[in-house]
């Protein structure tokens, strides 16, 4: 027997041996945890949600599904997600891997179909930058 996976806010169906459904932020978190894992992704987010995503840092508590947007329906899901590239990773090919990251944790993990990946990339990190204002404050 097979359950029938949906999400919270999509009509839940019910098979034979019940329903599960499953939250829309448990598949923007799904998606920010393989985002984050694609090497030459620095951070999820713009510049807004990197700042308060750095104070979160600070007292311990970590948003999963910051710079990730999702939109489920009651068979597929489409996200959207911003990242920060690490310097000098080509950035098409850091985007291809982590659209393809999502996609893949959300078939396998979530059990939905994809019906797309947007992903931007709303900045470049260069770790020299952060080296630099170190010593100025220092």
């Amino acid at each position: 027997m097979v359950d029938t996976i949906t999400a919270q806010s999509a009509t839940p169906t019910t098979a034979s041996t019940g329903k599960t459904t499953i939250a829309d932020s448990v598949v923007a978190k799904v998606a920010g945890i393989a985002a984050r894992e694609v090497p030459g992704v620095f951070a999820l987010g713009g510049g807004t949600a990197r700042a308060i995503g750095a104070i979160r840092d600070a007292i311990g508590s970590t948003d999963l599904t910051q710079g990730v947007k999702v939109e489920v329906g009651e068979t597929q899901v489409a996200a959207d997600v911003t990242i920060v590239v690490e310097y000098p990773m080509p950035l098409h090919d850091v985007a291809a891997e982590v659209r393809s990251a999502v996609s893949d944790a959300i078939v396998r993990l979530i059990g939905m179909e994809v019906a797309e990946i947007n992903v931007t990339v709303s900045d470049v990190h260069i770790a020299s930058e952060d080296e630099q204002e170190e010593s100025r404050v220092s």
